[in-house]
């Protein structure tokens, strides 16, 4: 269990058009640009995302993946905060 309570974790799940638009890779790199840990990966009709950083940088990242890649079409987003547990030593995509 993670003692930093400043350190919040969050599941996103995103459906619709995601797929073949550089999705992960765009998320790889905002994560990264945003000092988040964690992953991203395909999931049938969308892509799944578990990420641990700071709430106020969480939430901004939550308002980036509303939008994703310019040539995404987002249909659905379900946010999950979780208990974090600072497994994660960076982000990457994951298979």
């Amino acid at each position: 269990m993670v003692s930093d309570k400043s350190v919040k974790r969050v599941h996103i799940k995103i459906f619709g058009d995601v797929h073949g638009v550089g999705f992960r890779y765009n998320t790889f790199q905002t994560a990264n640009a945003m000092k988040l840990t964690g992953w991203v990966k395909n999931i049938t009709g969308g892509i799944e995302i578990l990420a641990e950083g700071g709430e106020e940088t969480l939430n901004k990242f939550i308002e980036w993946c509303k939008m994703g890649p310019s040539f995404a079409n987002i249909d659905d987003l379900e946010v999950n905060w979780e208990e974090p547990t600072g497994e994660f030593d960076n982000f990457e995509v994951a298979y």
